[in-house]
């Protein structure tokens, strides 16, 4: 079974930075291509929003809120996606959940999570 393994995560002051990683082990070199990554964050007592995505040819799709703050890449020699943030704001609290989803059949595959707090 597929499984995501995320790290990173903590306690950041306003207007630091942080970087989130993910990786998907067990994947061949084409098959982590084959898959859409992507980043939601949640917080208590609201539904779990999408923060961003990066696909295997390397589209890259941001949610309105974190658009020239967050930036998200991908390494597939080592079937890795990070989540860069920058200039975060106590809105950015949450905890982020990294995304994989299968382009050709939409099987998703959800991570652990992370917390991020932003506060001084």
């Amino acid at each position: 079974q597929v499984q995501i393994e995320e790290s990173g995560g903590g306690l950041v002051q306003p207007g630091g930075s942080m970087r989130l990683s993910c990786v998907v082990p067990g994947l061949t070199f084409i098959n982590f291509r084959n898959y859409i990554m992507g980043w939601y964050r949640q917080t208590p007592g609201k539904e779990r929003e999408f923060v961003a995505s990066v696909t295997g040819g390397g589209k890259t799709n941001y949610a309105n809120s974190v658009k020239g703050r967050i930036s998200i890449s991908r390494n597939d020699n080592i079937n890795t996606v990070f989540l860069q943030m920058d200039r975060l704001q106590s809105d950015d609290t949450a905890v982020y959940y990294c995304n994989a989803k299968q382009r050709y059949d939409g099987t998703q595959i959800w991570g652990q999570g992370s917390q991020v707090t932003v506060s001084s």
